[in-house]
């Protein structure tokens, strides 16, 4: 079976092989340093490796590498980056860690004290968006909130990241998917603004002077006191997203299989950002309507990512007419693989969930990540429904040998099958 075969047989939750992502999301991905050293590992081309998301810094898996992992699918990303920036221009950089990469012509930064910033749409006149700490990989947000005064809050200042689509938009898309439509791979696309409340674009890391409510805690304060506000978000929000996706369906078809349309976390660790009420009243509607229209107008299945312990809203989920789960996250309370698959197997796709990415994969041993791989595997593969990844992005500084012997058990599983 092709790569696009395996995904769309596993998405209608039939047995066969189970289709293998690596890089086909911002949530299934992997740090620019991984991909650098598999490079090296399956003896490719030594060449900078492309920053295609750099709030996470994650490398882009070219075509030899795809080939050489036997990754089954291919990634579409959204035109402009998370710091507002698009994805053309690339130029050389040098990491702090000492990795040559290419990067988006708007990746603009400043070091202070060792300290890494960097810039909303690549503007150092601004006050930087992200922060990147002496030793760290990766960046995180910087929260620019401005003094909150309740009697002029208003829902626009919270959507001025969300645009209508322009005709640069909607060529990047059509060319893109009849890019991937020329492949046997699987097709997963991220038109990006579908989400609603996404913690990571809260702070606005690609604007230049974010207003409205941007400070993470006062968001999830809002979300108890502010609900009228919140409420007005969402439906200006949906409205743009609906028109979004009226046109780009028309540049792109049913080539994409998946289509990434929520990151909104709502687990921790060990319970839930939020009650159930809580997310049946202000995000039930809108996914409901915006699945609806996927699902009435095409034939995309709907990805929903959320981390950490997330089982109580699982129902919840597919009754807002999200089709995969994401990363799923199975060392968090309640998210045992076992339960997981026998409540909610015949009703999600489960994608990712293969290895622990906190503990196994980075710090237990070959022999340990194959057998947790090896179980993952056996649970959720029955009668398909699964689509094999870590649990998240696999971070810097994973000892190859690990990521190499997680792939080799995945394929091993898929033999004969």
């Amino acid at each position: 079976m092709t790569g696009k075969e395996k995904l769309k047989n596993s998405l209608n939750h039939k047995n066969g092989p189970v289709p293998i992502d690596f890089g086909g999301s911002s949530t299934s991905g992997m740090h620019c340093s991984v991909v650098a050293e598999l490079r090296e590992y399956y003896g490719l081309e030594k060449k900078p490796v492309k920053i295609h998301e750099p709030y996470q810094m994650l490398g882009y898996i070219g075509t030899d590498l795809q080939e050489a992992m036997g990754v089954d699918l291919i990634g579409i990303m959204p035109r402009n980056t998370m710091f507002g920036f698009p994805l053309k221009g690339w130029k050389e950089w040098r990491t702090p860690w000492g990795q040559e990469v290419l990067v988006p012509g708007g990746f603009n930064v400043t070091i202070d004290s060792g300290d890494l910033y960097i810039y909303p749409q690549g503007d150092l006149s601004v006050p930087p968006s992200g922060h990147m700490p002496s030793g760290g990989y990766f960046f995180d947000s910087i929260i620019r909130q401005q003094p909150i005064d309740n009697e002029k809050l208003n829902a626009e200042d919270n959507l001025e990241e969300v645009k209508l689509f322009d005709d640069d938009d909607l060529d990047y898309y059509r060319i893109a998917c009849a890019e991937a439509a020329a492949t046997d791979k699987g097709l997963i696309i991220n038109f990006g603004g579908t989400a609603f409340g996404d913690i990571s674009e809260i702070p606005g890391p690609g604007l230049k002077y974010p207003k409205g409510i941007r400070d993470i805690t006062e968001w999830y304060i809002s979300t108890l006191i502010r609900q009228d506000l919140i409420h007005e978000i969402y439906k200006k929000r949906l409205k743009i997203v609906i028109r979004n996706l009226e046109m780009v369906f028309k540049v792109v078809g049913n080539t994409p299989d998946a289509v990434f349309v929520c990151g909104t976390d709502f687990g921790t660790q060990t319970s839930q950002f939020c009650s159930l009420d809580t997310y049946e009243e202000l995000w039930a509607p809108y996914y409901k309507e915006m699945n609806g229209w996927i699902h009435k107008n095409t034939e995309w299945k709907t990805f929903k990512h959320s981390c950490g312990a997330v089982e109580p809203f699982l129902q919840s989920f597919i009754e807002s007419g999200f089709d995969i789960i994401n990363p799923v996250q199975c060392s968090a309370v309640g998210m045992e693989p076992e339960h997981l698959k026998s409540a909610y197997g015949d009703k999600i796709t489960f994608w990712g969930g293969g290895i622990d990415t906190q503990h196994t994969l980075p710090f237990g041993t070959p022999d340990e990540v194959k057998a947790e791989a090896e179980s993952r595997l056996a649970v959720f593969s029955e009668n398909g429904g699964y689509v094999f990844n870590a649990i998240h992005n696999i971070q810097a500084k994973t000892p190859i040998s690990h990521v190499v012997a997680l792939l080799e058990t995945a394929h091993r599983f898929n033999d004969g099958r």
